[in-house]
């Protein structure tokens, strides 16, 4: 393989991370394999200048960038990201998991994401809107509801969706609804969206949990990050018998062996703007959390969270992965050494995606469903497409995240090969 110029040879990054995902599936994928280097190299990489003037008058530079990973399949579909953290390599990654993502659930898209460098909550509000507005024009040639279509991500909300659509809109001249997904309903937004990724998380968690004869009802749950995913998922598993027994975020980590009342949690978390200081259970250090007895895991924060060390201190017997990229290649060998099983992340938190596909095609057609319509279609999907990955992962004697990559790559594959290389 060409390395690409422009990608960090670090393993610790989540774009090697993607590649040696890669690798593994690369043996099961026959005579598909000769167009495998297609998922090792982006198709689109875009880096803009974002300048902005804040409100005291001075102006600073931000890096902004969107990556088409691959439209094989469709247009992109993938999240906007605003975190100090954001690097090519990052969206690179993200994107790359978007294309399997998509394909894994079967929906008609390609893989794109993008991002940019900030920390969005020190910013004002109008310091906000000016950056998104700027951004969204600097890749306004590559964005559109037939070519790529942002949604949120990690530090943006439906409120930036919206000033993008309408940014979008007006660079265009007409009022396009379907350049963006995770809007405001009001605004061409689908009831459920918000919602969708942490329900996906407990669909699919909830029928790998039945085919492991693991009990929901009674099962201590650990969560890392309480954000729409963390709280979501815990919600519904809570509404199933469960018990959340450890909850961690940016500002601390909690732990209560008798059940952490969620309600009360995020009262005091919509309050507080963070978990720190809840008096329902105790603050542990950080590093605790991964020895907590615990029956299910649900990493829902940040990718790179599951080393091979911290795998070797957990407790639980399955792993519900809400977050994209939280456990290395190396920590994935040793969960399987100790049998405990992992739902990747690519079809474990693709109801947000699933419901982005609701979303666009509504947009599109003008016509909209309720909110029970939206749950029944998406459960439907993701129950589907987990049952199909289960079944794959017993034929070829894998792991699910192997099983995941087989059936989103022969897809991707066959629709490169079947669309050949253009000039021919």
């Amino acid at each position: 393989m060409d390395k690409l110029s422009y990608a960090s040879e670090s393993r610790a990054t989540a774009w090697s991370t993607y590649l040696q995902q890669i690798d593994r599936v690369a043996p099961y994928l026959g005579e598909l394999s000769r167009w495998i280097d297609t998922l090792r190299h982006p198709k689109r990489a875009l880096i803009v200048d974002i300048p902005l003037q804040m409100d005291d008058g001075t102006i600073r530079h931000f890096e902004g960038f969107r990556v088409q990973h691959n439209l094989s399949r469709g247009p992109g579909k993938g999240g906007v990201r605003y975190h100090p953290n954001v690097d090519l390599n990052e969206v690179m990654a993200l994107s790359a998991w978007m294309t399997i993502k998509c394909a894994a659930v079967n929906l008609p898209y390609g893989g794109a994401k993008g991002g940019i460098r900030v920390d969005p909550f020190k910013l004002s509000e109008g310091e906000l809107e000016r950056l998104t507005r700027r951004y969204t024009s600097e890749i306004g040639l590559v964005i559109g509801p037939q070519k790529d279509i942002p949604a949120p991500d990690v530090g943006t909300n439906a409120k930036v969706m919206a000033w993008m659509m309408d940014t979008y809109s007006m660079n265009q001249g007409t009022t396009i609804t379907g350049v963006v997904t995770g809007k405001p309903v009001h605004l061409g937004g689908s009831l459920g969206r918000e919602k969708a990724t942490g329900r996906g998380v407990f669909v699919t968690g909830r029928e790998v949990a039945r085919r492991l004869n693991i009990e929901t009802d009674g099962a201590r749950l650990a969560v890392q990050g309480f954000g729409n995913v963390g709280s979501e998922a815990a919600r519904l598993f809570v509404d199933a018998g469960a018990l959340v027994v450890a909850v961690q975020d940016h500002s601390a980590t909690l732990y209560n062996a008798e059940g952490i009342d969620l309600a009360a949690l995020s009262e005091w978390q919509t309050t507080h703007k963070k978990i720190a200081g809840f008096s329902g259970a105790q603050e542990i250090d950080s590093e605790a959390f991964w020895q907590v007895p615990m029956d299910i895991l649900i990493p829902a924060a940040l990718e790179g969270q599951i080393t091979r060390e911290r795998a070797e201190k957990l407790s639980c017997k399955l792993i519900l992965e809400g977050a994209n990229g939280p456990t290395y290649p190396d920590a994935d060998d040793m969960l399987a050494s100790r049998g405990i099983t992992v739902v990747p992340d690519v079809i474990c938190n693709a109801g947000g995606v699933t419901v982005s596909y609701f979303e666009w095609v509504q947009d599109m057609a003008s016509f909209f469903w309720s909110e029970s319509e939206i749950n029944e279609r998406m459960d439907k999907i993701m129950s589907e497409a987990m049952i199909h990955i289960w079944d794959k992962a017993r034929e070829k004697e894998c792991s699910l995240r192997t099983a995941a990559y087989i059936v989103a790559c022969e897809r991707i594959l066959m629709a490169r090969k079947d669309r050949g290389i253009y000039p021919g």
